[in-house]
């Protein structure tokens, strides 16, 4: 899942990206309302963290035009980003304001860190369908709280970038995902997107969920079109290594 941080306190917008890079996301940041619509203007993004005193604008403005603006809007088969604000008006009022004109959550300042990796998790979940921290998939099993992935009960060793990439292929099960697509969601800007990144990823997630008594690796490449969860290709859940 791809994240746009807007803060323009450098050192908190560097922390925020530094923590949520931990949890296996990728972090774009920007430092004011310009460098916000910069980004979101030439990638798609799942979420936005948004501070609300910046320095070219009020991030309410731009709550709302993320929700209004048809030149910020993503590609017709992605849903908009989820906003969830981060500020130190902390009034009533100024919350139902903020909710009314975009936000989906509103976090006061000062605030833990697991406080907003907990509501960023809920966030991203709500486009899932998911009501808990586990996503599910046949027998494939993914704990976005505790960093833990596993196949029929076995422990899967992933790297933060492949825990990441299997969040999104389980959270867009049974779709076929685009090269750019899981290139948008999975990387950020750093990311060379001349490189083989993708496949390469998409190739050691595959050996890492296929076991041997497997009639066919359970994420397949479809040919000239992108990469495809099945769920068909997994155990029942619950069930166990045999």
């Amino acid at each position: 899942m791809r994240i746009l941080v807007v803060e323009d306190e450098v050192e908190l917008a560097d922390a925020l990206a530094r923590g949520l890079r931990r949890e296996g996301y990728a972090v774009d940041v920007a430092n004011d309302v310009a460098g916000a619509v910069d980004r979101l203007s030439v990638a798609a993004y799942d979420l936005v963290t948004l501070d609300l005193n910046l320095p070219d604008g009020d991030g309410l403005d731009l709550a709302q035009r993320l929700r209004d603006d048809p030149a910020l809007a993503p590609a017709p088969d992605e849903p908009a980003p989820r906003v969830l604000v981060l500020t130190a008006r902390d009034g009533v009022g100024e919350r139902v304001v903020g909710l009314d004109r975009g936000a989906d959550d509103y976090l006061v300042k000062p605030f833990a860190f697991a406080e907003l990796s907990a509501r960023v998790r809920s966030l991203l979940r709500r486009d899932a369908g998911r009501s808990g921290a586990v996503l599910t998939v046949g027998d494939l099993r993914l704990d976005t709280a505790r960093f833990e992935a596993t196949r029929g009960g076995s422990l899967l060793d992933l790297t933060a970038k492949e825990f990441s990439l299997l969040r999104y292929f389980m959270a867009n099960c049974g779709e076929v995902l685009s090269q750019e697509r899981l290139l948008e969601h999975v990387w950020d800007e750093n990311t060379d997107p001349f490189t083989n990144t993708v496949r390469v990823t998409v190739g050691t997630l595959r050996r890492k969920l296929t076991r041997d008594t497997d009639p066919e690796p359970p994420i397949e490449t479809v040919i000239g079109a992108g990469y495809r969860l099945r769920a068909d290709l997994l155990g029942a859940p619950g069930s166990a290594d045999g």
